[in-house]
């Protein structure tokens, strides 16, 4: 059986459990309403505060109080008792580059 049929991952998994794909640390500007995911890629993802309901409601002090988890595969907020994960991340990075209406097909 080929390598490929023993996993069942779908191709951002892929990226995270095959390529080692993590998240580094993130970095948060709630006068901007910005938060940036950095990867040990050196690539940052930026995304909105306001899109997470508890996040959009916590002070800057409890947002800088999260842990990184799954050996950085996710973040968890221990006082807000929110996880994200790293594919959550990446599917909406990608959702926002197919719907970009500058990038046109071929």
């Amino acid at each position: 059986m080929s390598t490929s049929m023993q996993n069942n991952y779908d191709s951002i998994e892929h990226l995270i459990y095959e390529e080692g794909l993590r998240i580094e640390t993130i970095d948060f500007h709630p006068d901007l309403d910005l938060m940036l995911v950095v990867l040990n890629t050196k690539v940052v993802l930026q995304r909105h505060i306001s899109a997470y309901k508890l996040l959009k409601s916590a002070d800057p002090a409890t947002l800088r109080q999260f842990e990184l988890i799954g050996n950085g595969t996710g973040v968890h907020w221990p006082s807000l008792d929110e996880d994200l994960s790293l594919k959550g991340f990446l599917k909406d990075e990608l959702k926002k580059i197919v719907s970009d209406p500058r990038i046109k097909a071929a």
